[in-house]
């Protein structure tokens, strides 16, 4: 039991930032994404030893990623869309442009914003297997043999997903995005 608990540490302090990272992304509350943490390898010591080691850090991510979605769910169902966005901005500093250069900027980078948030969406409904490739390789800015390795691929695989993401990009949302970023 002593070595079991000396590789379940070794995990621990491997993916722990990882599995940290995967359910913030998801859940979006960091408090949230800190107990997510806990409670995945919690569920990791329970079952490791009925556990096949080389399927551990997708067990992982898979885990925490599905807690997440789940606190999301809940949360949205709690909360209102507007209250969100509106507590979360504030006005700390003054500011030095015109009321319409900022009523301008602001009103650009809301609709950039949504622009994302439709992109994003619509990709995963689209394929969720490309939604969970983008999160880990461009979000979470992971190695793309260590994406691969927790989405149980192959590297090779992951690169064929991700062309067809961006291909798919730019055929549904190419002129859309290219007229946003010409007003700036």
């Amino acid at each position: 039991m002593l070595t079991a608990n000396h590789e379940f540490n070794e995990i621990y302090e491997k993916y722990k930032n990882l599995v940290l990272q995967a359910a913030y992304i998801y859940s979006g509350d960091y408090t949230e994404a800190e107990d997510i943490t806990q409670d995945t390898f919690l569920k990791l010591y329970i079952g490791y030893d009925k556990m096949r080691k080389d399927n551990i850090p997708s067990w992982l991510y898979t885990t925490a990623r599905n807690a997440a979605l789940n606190f999301k769910k809940k949360k949205e169902r709690q909360i209102l869309e507007c209250d969100r966005d509106e507590d979360t901005k504030s006005v700390d500093e003054p500011s030095t442009e015109s009321a319409e250069e900022e009523f301008l900027r602001k009103t650009l980078e809301l609709e950039n914003s949504e622009l994302h948030r439709r992109i994003i969406a619509d990709m995963r409904k689209h394929n969720p297997r490309w939604y969970d490739a983008m999160i880990l390789v461009f979000y979470m800015e992971l190695p793309q043999a260590k994406a691969a390795e927790m989405m149980g691929i192959r590297v090779q695989a992951l690169h064929a997903m991700l062309h067809r993401m961006r291909n798919w990009l730019r055929k549904k949302y190419g002129v859309e995005y290219e007229e946003m970023n010409r007003e700036r």
